[in-house]
């Protein structure tokens, strides 16, 4: 039997913990949520592909796991948690939330003005993820796939009629970008 690989996520795990995130006031605003999964094995962290649809403003992008909340949320834990299982088929309905990352919004008129609450989970194992219709692809992406040269830099692309010139992650699978790039960014910098 193969030894385990030596993880990171241990370490990520307790300086997470130590975190303590800038929340936002914006009662005018309707509230989402995000769920960054990390998984061992390698560690990676689950990234979607959002459907291409015509009333979505973030359509085609890659992400994390999440959306707005619903009434029949308890809270934004419930949402990320929700919005996991439906997009993906991952419940976390028996996982604790590892970390709370700083509340965002987006930067640009272009896109609704909504508070996003992103929250950590881990999971055990890499678990097979079936997409909804939401979703176009899921991955498991290694943490190393973010941290080589050159993988975060500028990024410039047209979208919806406007040329973009952001900062983003170059991946393999395409580029990570916007909000979830400012999700993520601080979390690698604590490994």
């Amino acid at each position: 039997m193969p030894a385990p690989a030596l993880t990171r996520l241990p370490a990520l795990v307790d300086r997470l913990a130590r975190h303590t995130p800038k929340t936002e006031d914006f009662p005018d605003r309707p509230r989402a949520a995000v769920a960054v999964v990390l998984a061992p094995n390698p560690d990676s962290v689950l990234v979607i592909r959002r459907a291409d649809r015509a009333d979505d403003r973030w359509s085609g992008q890659l992400a994390f796991p999440g959306g707005r909340w619903d009434t029949g949320d308890t809270d934004l834990v419930g949402t990320a948690r929700r919005e996991t299982a439906e997009e993906v088929g991952l419940d976390l309905s028996g996982r604790d939330v590892v970390a709370t990352l700083d509340d965002l919004a987006p930067r640009t008129s272009v896109l609704p003005p909504i508070l996003v609450r992103p929250f950590v989970f881990t999971v055990p194992d890499q678990v097979q993820l079936r997409p909804n219709h939401e979703v176009a692809a899921a991955w498991w992406v290694p943490l190393e796939s973010f941290l080589g040269p050159g993988k975060l830099g500028p990024v410039e692309f047209a979208r919806y009629g406007t040329l973009f010139r952001t900062v983003g992650y170059q991946l393999e699978i395409g580029v990570l970008w916007g909000m979830s790039e400012r999700i993520f960014t601080p979390l690698l910098r604590l490994l």
